[in-house]
C-alpha cells in the first residue's frame, strides 16, 4: 500500500487552502469549485499530501480543542526559526519548540484556525 493523503473537514476551506499555499509552498492539485470543495494539495516534490473539503453535514474540528501531541500536520524546515518568524508574522500561533540532543529543532505552531503545525528542521534526514 501506498499513502495517499490525509483529509480535514474545515470551516474556512478558502482561507486554508490559500494560507497553505501562500505560506508553506502547497500547490492545488486537483479542486472542486463546488460543494464539498474536496481541495487536494501536494507538496514541493508535486506529490499531494493533503486534502481540504467543507461539508456542512460532518462536523468540522475545533483544532484548538485538540493537544498537537493528539495530531499534527508536520513539515520539512531547512530553517526552522526563520520560518517560525515568518509564519508568526502570517498568522500563525506559537506552541512549543524542542532542541533534541541529535541537534535537530522541531517547532509546533498553530495555523490561524489552530490546527497544529509541526516544523521539523532534523539533524538525520529520514
Amino acid at each position: 500500500m501506498t499513502f495517499e493523503h490525509f483529509a480535514l473537514n474545515v470551516a474556512d476551506i478558502n482561507g486554508v487552502v490559500n494560507w497553505y499555499c501562500s505560506h508553506l509552498g502547497l500547490t492545488i492539485a486537483n479542486q472542486q469549485k463546488e460543494s464539498p470543495f474536496m481541495t487536494f494539495l501536494a507538496d514541493s516534490t508535486g506529490r499531494v499530501v493533503i486534502e481540504f473539503y467543507k461539508r456542512e453535514d460532518a462536523l468540522a474540528e475545533d483544532f484548538r480543542e485538540r493537544h498537537p501531541l493528539t495530531f499534527h500536520v508536520a513539515f520539512v524546515s531547512e530553517n526552522a526559526e526563520k520560518d517560525k518568524q515568518r509564519l508568526l508574522k502570517a498568522g500563525a500561533s506559537f506552541f512549543e519548540e524542542v532542541l533534541k540532543e541529535d541537534s535537530s529543532h522541531l517547532v509546533m505552531l498553530r495555523d490561524p484556525w489552530g490546527m497544529p503545525l509541526q516544523l521539523c528542521q532534523r539533524a538525520v534526514k529520514f
